[in-house]
């Protein structure tokens, strides 16, 4: 039986918390963190992101706990050096062209590579690890669970401003992102060795030298034998992303579960399940997404209610139950876009919304 085990990695920005701008943090923030977490805690390529990731977890209870853990000590270490942190997929208003990058090869590697679309790259995600026995059975799921991925990106969506603009989308960030080489939805690969001989060509003809250089929406990983899950704009609340980590869990124990009784789902194109994304991210869950079954448009909350009825049976075995019903929640709520949205029609200035966003980045953060 496989056991799903999870990984979550997030990706937080440092804020001023007088002028609410990005800022570096001189990377004291992630050396204070390595005495407490060892390498939990990482740089990323600019100055003003901190990323940490939980270590391998049997269940989204543990999960949470480590998430929990690791917000409260980087916020924590982040105010002793006069700082804070906040979660988002975007900063409201800061520009790039300001912001510093890391030092270290394999960034000015990035940079010199792809110029002013890496500089311009000030954008936060969430990476969710799914384990899985064999990279065999990896590729059969990722094939089949990429048609599941703008469903739940409508739910994570959380980046609607960008450089004080709001750019009428849900989420900006995967605007920015597709910018880079080796972005989106992957196509479908036969096996595994279809897989890697891609991998090996890009690398033969000097286009990539390692597989980490594939950013797809989803992928399955080049070192370990998980599904990486890198569509979603990085939550603000604990309890939305464990809600995502709970979808994601649950629909690849589904298609196993499928697998097992010799079914599958249908293997979408890239081209077609390109549409949803484009909806989910312009859209949000108030749109309607294609449902390619019954060749129509649905209503994105209509949709997403489907699925959890289709994961249904395989929840309570996981244990997930609680975090997948915070789903509701967030229907109800709106996401984190919506919600900085309302902010800003609220108080018509981007700062209350950076003040916002580093209020919920901490809830049930301990």
């Amino acid at each position: 039986m496989n056991d799903f085990t999870l990984g979550v990695e997030e990706e937080y920005m440092v804020v001023d918390p007088v002028t609410r701008e990005l800022t570096s943090h001189d990377q004291k923030i992630v050396e204070a963190a390595q005495k407490i977490h060892k390498d939990q805690v990482k740089a990323e390529m600019h100055q003003a992101v901190v990323e940490v990731g939980t270590g391998i977890c049997k269940n989204t209870e543990q999960a949470r706990a480590e998430i929990s853990q690791l917000r409260y000590t980087v916020s924590q270490l982040a105010g002793e050096q006069g700082l804070r942190i906040g979660a988002a997929g975007t900063h409201p208003f800061s520009h790039w062209e300001k912001q510093l990058i890391t030092e270290h090869p394999r960034y000015s590697e990035i940079v010199n590579e792809l110029q002013e679309a890496a500089r311009s790259n000030l954008i936060f995600g969430l990476h969710v690890h799914v384990g899985f026995q064999s990279r065999e059975l990896a590729i059969h799921i990722a094939n089949q669970v990429r048609y599941f991925l703008p469903h739940v990106f409508a739910l994570s969506t959380n980046s609607p401003f960008w450089e004080s603009r709001n750019t009428g989308y849900k989420s900006f960030r995967t605007k920015i992102f597709d910018k880079f080489p080796r972005t989106g939805i992957p196509d479908i690969f036969n096996s595994i060795e279809d897989y890697d001989n891609y991998v090996k060509l890009l690398i033969k003809t000097n286009s990539i030298d390692n597989a980490k250089k594939i950013w797809w929406d989803i992928r399955v990983h080049p070192f370990f034998e998980t599904i990486e899950f890198r569509i979603c704009d990085c939550p603000m609340l604990i309890d939305e992303t464990m809600a995502f980590v709970a979808l994601f869990q649950a629909l690849c124990a589904k298609l196993y579960k499928l697998r097992l009784q010799n079914m599958k789902f249908i293997s979408y194109s890239r081209a077609l399940i390109n549409e949803n994304k484009w909806r989910a991210a312009r859209y949000g869950i108030d749109g309607n997404l294609i449902d390619f079954g019954k060749e129509m448009e649905v209503n994105c909350r209509n949709l997403v209610l489907e699925l959890l009825d289709f994961v249904d049976d395989v929840v309570d075995e996981l244990g997930c139950r609680d975090d997948i019903n915070y789903v509701h929640k967030i229907l109800e709520n709106g996401t984190g876009a919506d919600r900085q949205l309302a902010v800003y029609e609220q108080n018509g200035n981007f700062e209350a919304v950076v003040d916002y966003i580093t209020t919920q980045t901490l809830i049930g953060a301990k």
